[in-house]
């Protein structure tokens, strides 16, 4: 019998980038997927540029075959037959042009378009692309030159730098959530800069990605979804992330049972209207830390006692890696402990909650602490709550 995943199943698959297809009995001939699969570039044409391809001397060659194919489809019947229930975007029906590539000969049209003039319907054709060969010239051809690589440069220099000397190290790129603002990695031979992300969204099929704006060692740059660069990572055999400066040991040493391959700090404000949150809103704030996407852990805070059961805001993160949860968990307990939040509230079910990890800090000072424990120095901190500030201990305290 089949596994049926879960929730939890899929949820974790999306983070190590794994798609989850059922399998299906064959159901069509090989000649019926070569068909589809033609039809399913000019669907993807369409939904790129909004409109069916087009005949014409000032087309890319691609548009000019994918409009040759479907007219050659529209003509025959059994492809109508077989792509109608596909046709979700009219393209069967649509009027056909009429335009005729007059200014070439047959011959030299079909040499062109790479179509076999003696085979007997457009299924027959010469050099058809994979779907990840298409996918890995898209983001080649998407590559442009960094006209401010100036500023990145000296980064780059840095960080084979931090390489050579093992201040920083290369690991097996595992999880979509090691792709962040500031994350480095080696794919396809080059080192790879993440720059910029814009805001995060749903795709079509229910995953979430984000625009990046991608640098690379020599000189150019790339605009790519996140799960473009997620597939790239987990292609290419000799693709490495690139970790973060060595921060002490908490993120140092030996793998431990609870040690994450990557993770994210958090930093939210409740939208609870309790007038505890509601008179101190400005410095109540959630550490803790994930390793998966911050929004997909937030999910129904509403309805979970630990986020006050009710809506949060995500005020700040910062990704790190090799994180121990619990030594994380225990060191920003003893730094903040004194401003631990002492709240007592009732689960959706009536039964008293006392929550955890919610801390009177403002956010300045955790923003301080978090890079103290990048550079191991916040061994010897802890928070005055009378002073609002980190100050400096007598001793040195264990992390």
């Amino acid at each position: 019998m089949a596994k049926e995943f879960t929730d939890e199943d899929d949820a974790l698959l999306d983070a190590l980038g794994v798609e989850v297809e059922v399998e299906k009995a064959p159901t069509r001939t090989p000649r019926e997927e070569r068909i589809i699969a033609g039809f399913e570039d000019i669907q993807r044409f369409f939904e790129e540029h909004g409109r069916p391809p087009q005949h014409g001397e000032d087309k890319d060659i691609f548009e000019r075959l994918y409009a040759v194919r479907l007219d050659r489809l529209r003509h025959l019947e059994e492809c109508r037959v077989l792509l109608d229930p596909l046709d979700h975007q009219g393209l069967l029906g649509a009027q056909e042009s009429g335009f005729v590539e007059e200014e070439m000969s047959d011959e030299a049209l079909l040499d062109a378009l790479a179509i076999d003039e003696t085979s007997s319907d457009i299924t027959d054709l010469r050099h058809v692309r994979s779907s990840a060969e298409k996918r890995a010239a898209e983001e080649i051809a998407n590559r442009t030159k960094c006209e401010d690589f100036d500023q990145f440069k000296p980064l780059f220099e840095q960080v084979q730098k931090q390489l050579d000397t093992g201040v920083r190290q290369t690991r097996p790129f595992e999880l979509k959530a090691e792709i962040r603002i500031g994350a480095w990695f080696i794919v396809g031979g080059q080192k790879a800069y993440v720059a910029e992300m814009d805001e995060i969204f749903t795709n079509e099929q229910g995953r979430t990605d984000a625009r990046l704006r991608v640098i690379f060692d020599n000189g150019t740059e790339s605009n790519m979804l996140m799960r473009s660069l997620q597939r790239a990572l987990n292609k290419d055999d000799a693709g490495r992330r690139i970790t973060d400066p060595s921060a002490g040991p908490l993120f140092a040493g030996d793998a431990e049972a609870d040690d994450m391959a990557s993770g994210t700090i958090y930093v939210l404000r409740s939208k609870s209207d309790h007038p505890l949150i509601r008179d101190n809103r400005e410095i109540v704030h959630k550490i803790g830390v994930t390793n998966m996407a911050v929004e997909q852990r937030i999910a129904g805070a509403h309805l979970q006692p630990t986020f006050l059961m009710a809506g949060v805001d995500v005020v700040a993160t910062y990704t790190l890696f090799n994180i121990n949860r619990t030594k994380f968990e225990k060191l920003i307990h003893r730094i903040f402990g004194t401003a631990q939040l002492e709240i007592e509230i009732q689960d959706r079910f009536g039964n008293p909650v006392i929550p955890r990890e919610w801390f009177l800090v403002p956010l300045s000072v955790i923003d301080e602490a978090v890079e103290k424990i990048r550079d191991g120095s916040i061994t010897n901190y802890i928070y005055d709550p009378k002073q609002a500030r980190l100050i400096k201990t007598s001793g040195q305290q264990a992390v």
